[in-house]
């Protein structure tokens, strides 16, 4: 039976068996290449290495330009900063929608060049054109770059029987920041506006380049040992992912998960307008973290994130084995599947026919 296509990354099966037995030349100095659930490469150059990341410029108008140009970053910053190392160079490669003016390629172009110096980024190359059959919101493709020591980054790989696992933020926070920046409509009408326009913030949450940064601080590998961004499948994925990249089980506790208020109320208004129904920790969480730590540092890394702002807590613990559990309430055991399908997009699609007057 033949595979149904889903939106987003291809499966595990294409890049197992289309993408990852054909990557050209074999090279030594690639110590980290590419792997399912990993958002970066390790290239080893003698004295320094380079954590190197590379996804789609992402860039949604309808956010507004701001936030289009802090998003279309921190996406690429993020995947960097997982590994404990601050993101340094970026290369783009802008292939622009002919209808974008000038006038908005500037605005945008300003704004992308603003948050990188925020970030202490240096735009290093690029390429910039307009080209037929372009659309928003891939609208190219870009590489961050880190620099840093031999010994001096963390993989997914790295966790350790014995450590603790640490979630910040909470689930679904890009879900909730995404549905609520793109459709107040529906926040509005269950809400009221205030709670409409306040939940737009959430958008600003969809980083993990602070949480990262910060927990490095712990000490790479003798503290903190992986960093995952809870991405497409969200908090359960981003758990599957480590589990599985450092052959190692992760058990959770169902009563010291967490989710931010306002991020649930979201959810369930779209939940409740689509008619489908959304498990949190399945649905995509760019800028929640998922870290493992040792256990003797595990009560200073939450110390050092809520000193930040920061929601954290520690939410289980790396054991030897393989999956990812989750222990309920009552105390029974059991088994949390990869996620089949993030919950998003079929809400996200859902909502816009239903608005455009195709549903409802």
């Amino acid at each position: 039976m033949e595979e149904r296509l889903v939106i987003g990354k291809v499966s595990r099966k294409v890049f197992e068996e289309v993408i990852l037995p054909h990557l050209g030349r074999k090279d030594k100095s690639i110590v980290v290449g590419p792997q399912f659930g990993v958002d970066f490469s390790v290239i080893d150059l003698g004295d320094k290495v380079l954590i190197v990341e590379v996804d789609p410029v992402f860039v949604v108008p309808e956010y507004g330009w701001e936030r289009s140009a802090w998003f279309a970053v921190h996406i690429l910053a993020s995947d960097v900063a997982v590994s404990g190392v601050p993101p340094r160079y970026l290369f783009i490669d802008l292939n622009l929608p002919l209808e974008m003016s000038d006038e908005e390629l500037q605005t945008l172009w300003t704004l992308i060049h603003r948050e990188c110096e925020k970030l202490g980024v240096a735009i290093a190359a690029g390429h910039t054109g307009r080209y037929g059959g372009v659309d928003y919101p891939m609208i190219g493709g870009a590489t961050m770059v880190g620099v840093t020591t031999r010994d001096g980054y963390v993989t997914p790989a790295m966790a350790r029987p014995g450590d603790a696992v640490i979630m910040t933020k909470g689930p679904a926070v890009e879900t909730a920041g995404i549905l609520a920046t793109m459709f107040p409509e529906v926040l509005s009408k269950k809400y009221g506006e205030k709670f409409a326009e306040e939940a737009k913030e959430i958008f600003w949450l969809q980083s993990v380049v602070d949480d990262a940064l910060t927990l490095a601080k712990l000490g790479l590998r003798t503290g903190v040992t992986a960093m995952h961004d809870a991405t497409e499948y969200g908090v359960w994925g981003a758990l599957h992912d480590v589990a599985e990249a450092s052959g190692v089980a992760i058990r959770v506790y169902e009563d010291r998960l967490f989710i931010r208020p306002d991020v649930e109320k979201v959810v369930n208004a779209f939940s409740e307008f689509t008619g489908i129904p959304v498990d949190s920790f399945s649905a995509i969480s760019e800028g929640t973290l998922i870290a493992t730590v040792r256990p003797e540092k595990a009560e200073k890394a939450v110390e050092l994130l809520r000193s930040r702002g920061i929601d954290a807590a520690v939410i289980g613990e790396v054991l030897e084995g393989k999956g990812v559990t989750l222990v309920k309430s009552g105390g029974e055991e059991v088994e949390v599947p990869v996620p089949r399908q993030d919950p998003f997009w079929p809400v996200f699609f859902k909502t816009l026919e239903i608005l455009r007057g195709g549903g409802g």
